[in-house]
């Protein structure tokens, strides 16, 4: 989740009767969803002794300090482990693993019933799930092809803010709301909801 260190697992498995020696490269780069590196976050390397039909963890931990800064709005990062079995003229094994950070920051409520003509208003409740304070916050709200830009108050670290939102549909049938949360740290932190209206 967004805001939160990540913790992962690189599991090795000597499969052999034989002992192993283990190089491990590992690193860790913010990514773009076309997988072109932006900044590398994590480098670190270690070697591992496998016995016969022997299995190793190894963990790895990047902190949001080390990655916080460096996220694209595609919100992800590639780690990679090279794995070398030393004394076997250089035979290597990749490991990657691509991280998307997730979002559950928008929590939007409905009355449980929504009729045509009516005056509505919905709670749309938004955080900041960073240890760090958040500042020029922007809610947009897109409702029956209209965009409603709101100006939000900063935010503490991982607090939770909320806003009422009035509007009046004018046709009976499902009503798509889409809200987009960004602030200076981060952006496009996406929730919708399908709004059934009734007839009058």
């Amino acid at each position: 989740v967004l805001g939160k260190d990540i913790n992962l697992i690189l599991v090795l498995n000597n499969l052999s009767s034989d002992r192993k020696s283990v190089r491990v490269d590992m690193s860790a780069s913010t990514i773009l969803y076309t997988r072109r590196a932006v900044t590398e976050i994590l480098k670190a390397a270690t070697s591992v002794e496998l016995g016969p039909k022997q299995g190793k963890h190894i963990r790895v931990k990047i902190p949001y300090t080390h990655y916080g800064k460096y996220l694209t709005t595609d919100k992800r990062i590639q780690v990679t482990a090279l794995c070398e079995v030393m004394r076997t003229h250089g035979l290597k094994l990749l490991v990657e693993k691509t991280i998307i950070l997730e979002d559950t920051n928008i929590i939007i409520k409905l009355p449980r019933r929504v009729v045509v003509n009516k005056a509505v208003s919905l709670e749309i409740s938004y955080a900041n799930p960073l240890p760090e304070p958040v500042s020029r916050c922007v809610l947009l709200v897109t409702l029956m092809n209209q965009q409603v830009k709101i100006n939000l108050a900063r935010l503490a670290p991982r607090e939770r803010s909320k806003i009422y939102f009035e509007f009046t549909p004018r046709r009976a049938g499902p009503l798509q709301l889409q809200v987009d949360f960004s602030c200076d740290k981060f952006s496009h932190v996406k929730g919708f909801v399908t709004i059934a209206v009734a007839p009058a």
